[in-house]
């Protein structure tokens, strides 16, 4: 994988899902360090349970002065998302999907989203997120996948450039905070998981 360019990508548009204001992506890091969690979509149960892991640092993480910020590639399924209380951060819209295209995000085809989304990894993680009550949809993109960009204050640089190769991958909280170089206890949640059903959920 190339190295992410960050003066290429910090010029990329975001929507600030509250305000509905647009950003440019490098101010997010400008003043402070920042985890950048890009969901495949709001409505996706395997995302949402992720929200809801990763949001679990942000109490170490406000404490170290790292920001905490979701992005999805379409408002579809948005406010569902904010009312489920999924993510303790910040949301933005990357409603081009440059960001997501740049930071080699792949989009799966209608016939290799459905062997990814049937995977074990996805599947035990739909499990767990049903156990917790977590519910998804099939609103929206299906075949957008996501992953996380970590950034040093200032842009100085990358420290964790991770993309999903199925569904179900995710960084584990200890690596997250490993990255930014921090401590936090906090207890990992374990995997659910996912039939075809709800995999593309």
């Amino acid at each position: 994988m190339a190295p992410v360019d960050l003066g290429k990508i910090s010029s990329n548009v975001l929507k600030n899902a509250a305000s509905g204001e647009n950003v440019e992506l490098g101010s997010l890091w400008q003043d402070q360090a920042v985890v950048l969690f890009f969901l495949r979509r709001f409505g996706c149960q395997i995302c949402r349970w992720m929200a809801s892991e990763v949001s679990k640092l942000e109490p170490s993480l406000k404490a170290n002065g790292v920001a905490l910020v979701g992005v999805g590639p379409e408002e579809l399924g948005l406010e569902e998302f904010k009312t489920g209380q999924f993510f303790k951060g910040d949301v933005y819209i990357d409603e081009k999907k440059k960001s997501y295209k740049d930071l080699g995000f792949k989009r799966y085809n209608a016939l290799s989203v459905l062997p990814a989304a049937m995977g074990k990894r996805v599947r035990d993680i739909a499990s767990k997120a049903s156990a917790e009550g977590i519910q998804g949809n099939f609103t929206g993109d299906l075949l957008q996948s996501g992953g996380v960009l970590i950034v040093a204050k200032g842009g100085e640089k990358v420290l964790l450039h991770f993309i999903q190769d199925s569904p179900g991958d995710h960084v584990a909280l200890e690596d997250l905070a490993k990255a930014l170089g921090i401590s936090a206890s906090v207890q990992p949640g374990q995997r659910p998981q996912c039939n075809a059903d709800v995999c593309t959920r």
